[in-house]
């Protein structure tokens, strides 16, 4: 693009006067809205489980879940500080709900993921039917759901949040209501979505609407073992090991139709050739430890660590033993406008 131009008295008035009716030159600001490659203020940055979890159970003694509504604290990109995101187009933060707590149901436009990073036993309950959280599982609660979370159990749950908060916010499109009880009424058993779509077998009536899988949670057990019977017969990609995305049975697209999830096997002693794409990405990791070089910096990472990528920046993982990473990104939304662009290097 054209280098800054010349500034003179007459242009300068001509800018001021035409400021006073909302006008811009847009030779004066093309160079940063039409760039050469993608240019963001997001950073690379690696938050420890440990440190994450002593404040969450400091905030555990100042705050209920019912009062703060949802008990989370932001993971906030220190390259877009006071923006609540973690990625330019979404939200992740840390969630914890302690021994007897609820988190009152309510339903909002925007989508969520949980991960879920340490406890057992905590549920969440998705438009009538509740789920036992797990290490590793992956849950969603689609758009306008209604939703609520419970821990009857004797120790805390933590897990990861992942919203297109910002992407709604960009729209002027969010929407949001409480339930007004704490918890929904149950319509179905628990596991009843799961046996119905997540065993390679549909209602031969299935007529499910939305863009959001109808299974709602994935089980780390079945993606531990499909990633582990995958590379065991060698089917290792230079660039990401052994990755699967979780999916829509009923159209074999992404799970969710604003956030992309995935989770990848690293072989110990693997470390990936360099790869870059436009989706900017955050990982959570659930076994194993290594690191990730990107641009010049180094994170080094352990379980339960959680780490962002930006855009359109060279990566290599590099795994001390086998590693499992759970990810997730907005690369749906660029795949629907034609934005996505990945570059494998010489792989």
């Amino acid at each position: 693009m054209k280098s800054a131009l010349e500034q003179s008295p007459e242009r300068l008035a001509f800018y001021e006067e035409i400021g006073r009716e909302s006008l811009t030159a847009l030779w004066n600001v093309m160079g940063s809205l039409v760039t050469s490659e993608p240019r963001s203020s997001c950073a690379p940055f690696l938050w420890r489980f440990d440190r994450v979890r002593d404040h969450m159970m400091h905030a555990g003694k100042l705050i209920t879940a019912k009062e703060a509504e949802r008990r989370v604290l932001i993971l906030e990109n220190p390259g877009l500080r006071g923006q609540s995101k973690i990625t330019t187009s979404l939200f992740a933060g840390v969630q914890l709900i302690m021994p007897g707590e609820v988190a009152p149901a309510h339903r909002h436009s925007q989508s969520a993921l949980r991960f879920v990073l340490q406890g057992e036993g905590a549920y969440t309950a998705v438009d009538g039917e509740r789920c036992s959280m797990r290490p590793g599982d992956f849950i969603i609660t689609p758009s306008m759901t209604w939703h609520d979370h419970g821990n009857p159990t004797q120790e805390p749950v933590f897990w990861l949040d992942g919203l297109d908060i910002p992407l709604v916010q960009f729209f002027d499109a969010s929407f949001a209501e409480n339930f007004g009880a704490d918890t929904q009424p149950i319509s179905r058993p628990s596991g009843h979505s799961y046996a119905k779509y997540g065993h390679n077998l549909l209602p031969v009536d299935a007529r499910h609407l939305g863009a959001t899988s109808p299974v709602f949670s994935y089980p780390y057990a079945s993606a531990r073992e499909a990633l582990h019977k995958l590379e065991a017969a060698g089917e290792l990609d230079r660039c990401h090991g052994v990755k699967l995305r979780y999916s829509n049975p009923l159209t074999g697209g992404h799970a969710m139709p604003g956030i992309g999830a995935a989770i990848q096997l690293l072989p110990g002693g693997f470390a990936t050739a360099r790869y870059r794409a436009t989706d900017a990405t955050v990982f959570a990791v659930v076994e194993g430890r290594g690191r990730t070089e990107v641009g010049g910096t180094v994170l080094a990472w352990g379980p339960k660590d959680i780490f962002v990528l930006p855009s359109w920046h060279w990566v290599v993982h590099h795994a001390d033993e086998d590693a499992v990473l759970f990810s997730f990104s907005d690369r749906p939304v660029q795949e629907k406008l034609d934005l996505f662009r990945e570059d494998r290097g010489n792989a």
